[in-house]
């Protein structure tokens, strides 16, 4: 991968590579979304998610938005964690209202009986490539996928749940046969991720936004074991490329996940005290997060206070600024505006 300019000029890239800067760079989780109109509009235009995410003009058209609207120091590309299911040939689709549905969902179904069409990623590398001509200098470029334990639970599942309680009982019941579907998604998730970066991102995320649901012997076979095994592989790709891990809802936990799997940079979600997280990550290592999407939907003094916590607890540290967690659609522009207003000083 070459890059445009050079990492110091750069600030996200930089902090991710464990520069402090005096003032944190930022960008959101699902800034390329709902709250905006003019995704709304393109989205109705296009007649849906999957249209949309598949669309490579209109997917970095989107991914683009906010970059223009707001100036954020990183633009995530936008696409969807269950690309990787799809490609491994299950049947995605989005229903309004109801969440994604994948088929036929492998709990009673075997990983065996599906035929992967890795062709299905083809867009999202064409994406990559038009947003990558267009982002100015100084903006980092952010691949991203889920990790094996979230995209399993849609997998085994075939679709959203509160409690993943299928999924953690499939694992329970049959640990071998789940160790496959995992092994499946480390192997293509790994060649997902290098196919972004060999298109032009520059860092990249792992989510794995249903870590906090596991005990904490699954949290270390299924969450800390193929997030490493995935770190390791890419790192052997692209020593260079820093990888943000991103385990919501993982709580204490939070220290073993960053001592197994070894991210360049660890998210944390609005449900962990900062002030603690500094205290207990190694020092040095850059964090990113972690303000409650809530206070910004809020706004006013609730979202300026939280913003300062973030600040005051990280401030020693490589800190991204960032949400616990996404974006909601309903959240105003104008507090969008007055977190990035508070977080620069402007």
């Amino acid at each position: 991968m070459t890059q445009s300019s050079p990492p110091s000029s750069k600030p996200l890239l930089a902090a991710l590579r464990g520069e402090r800067q005096a003032i944190p760079p930022m960008w959101l989780m699902r800034q390329a979304g709902r709250y905006l109109p003019e995704y709304r509009a393109l989205r109705a235009e296009k007649g849906g998610f999957l249209a949309l995410a598949t669309d490579p003009p209109a997917a970095a058209e989107v991914t683009m938005q906010p970059i223009r609207r707001f100036g954020f120091d990183g633009a995530i590309l936008f696409s969807d964690i269950l690309m990787v299911p799809w490609a491994l040939g299950q049947d995605l689709s989005f229903g309004a209202g109801e969440g994604p549905r994948l088929q036929p969902p492998l709990v009673d179904h075997a990983l065996g009986e599906l035929e992967a069409a890795h062709e299905r990623l083809e867009p999202v590398y064409a994406t990559v490539r038009t947003v990558a001509g267009q982002l100015p200098s100084a903006t980092t470029f952010l691949g991203f996928a889920g990790s094996p334990w979230t995209v399993a639970t849609y997998m085994v599942a075939g679709q959203g749940s509160k409690d993943h309680a299928e999924t953690r009982a499939f694992a329970y019941r049959d640990p071998a046969a789940f160790d496959r579907i995992v092994a499946a998604i480390v192997d293509l998730t790994v060649t997902y991720l290098s196919g972004q970066i060999d298109s032009g991102v520059e860092a990249v995320q792992l989510f794995d936004s249903w870590a906090g649901s596991l005990s904490p012997a699954q949290f270390e076979r299924w969450v800390i074991a193929p997030n490493a095994e995935i770190v390791r592989r890419l790192r052997v790709r692209y020593p260079s490329v820093p990888i943000i891990g991103f385990p919501k809802g993982a709580g204490a936990k939070l220290v073993d996940y960053a001592a197994g799997v070894k991210p360049d940079a660890i998210g944390l979600d609005e449900t962990l005290d900062p002030a603690w997280a500094d205290a207990a990550l190694p020092i040095g290592m850059p964090v990113q997060g972690n303000l409650d999407p809530l206070a910004l939907l809020t706004g006013g003094a609730a979202l300026d206070a939280g913003i300062d916590r973030v600040l005051a607890a990280f401030r020693e540290r490589p800190h991204v600024f960032n949400l616990g967690h996404g974006i909601g659609q309903h959240t105003p522009i104008a507090h969008v505006e007055q977190l990035i207003r508070r977080v620069r000083g402007a």
